[in-house]
């Protein structure tokens, strides 16, 4: 599956190119690009709702979703007009023009990092006939094991999110064409958590596509 169209600039900071141009919890974004059509936000910690980088890639005519739970923050913070802000509950759907997004529920089971009370989310976004599931800040629940998509983007770094070996087993459980892992090798994880989480579902037999965007 040709992946090429997607980046991932550092942690969980991902761009997404089609006919729409999508990004998912821009960080440390320095160049001003000014092409987001549309910038999805999972959670307010700082590695994942950065405004100096929604800044740097907003447009005009940029929508923003985000959490209800965190509307004030978005609407004092962000910098999107607020009748251009979008405001989700985890665990609906919605349609957006030609995209249909749907909010997944991200949480930590025992950790106290992400409470699943703070009501935050990841989104299933279906763009020209692919699914792609982004799944923020979360531990493997029983919420995010309803997951269909052919493209998943896991956080694999640990500690405050599933580690590698969960990651690779869960991504085997969910079967998706192909899988990006994320948030590591900056802020938590190592850098060669990726090449580990490739090993590990490779050594499943699973047949899934890893794509490695932050070695």
């Amino acid at each position: 599956m040709e992946l090429n169209h997607i980046t991932v600039n550092t942690q969980s900071s991902i761009r997404i190119g089609g006919s729409w141009i999508l990004y998912f919890d821009p960080f440390q974004i320095k160049t001003a690009l000014r092409d987001a059509d549309m910038i999805f936000i999972t959670h307010d910690h700082y590695d994942h709702f950065d405004p100096p980088s929604i800044a740097n890639i907003k447009k005009e005519s940029t929508l923003l979703a985000a959490p209800e739970s965190m509307k004030k923050k978005v609407l004092s913070e962000s910098g999107i007009p607020s009748d251009r802000c979008l405001f989700y509950r985890p665990g609906e759907k919605y349609e957006q023009g030609n995209l249909v997004i749907e909010t997944i529920p991200a949480y930590n089971k025992l950790k106290p990092f992400h409470t699943k009370g703070k009501k935050w989310q990841g989104y299933v976004v279906k763009m020209d006939d692919i699914r792609y599931y982004v799944s923020g800040d979360t531990d493997v629940n029983e919420d995010i094991e309803k997951v269909q998509c052919d493209v998943a983007m896991l956080p694999i770094g640990g500690f405050y999110t599933m580690d590698k070996k969960q990651a690779a087993d869960y991504a085997a459980k969910l079967k998706p064409k192909a899988v990006i892992p994320t948030h590591y090798g900056s802020i938590v994880g190592n850098r060669t958590d990726g090449r580990d989480f490739q090993k590990e579902l490779e050594g499943m037999d699973s047949g899934i596509q890893v794509e490695l965007k932050l070695d």
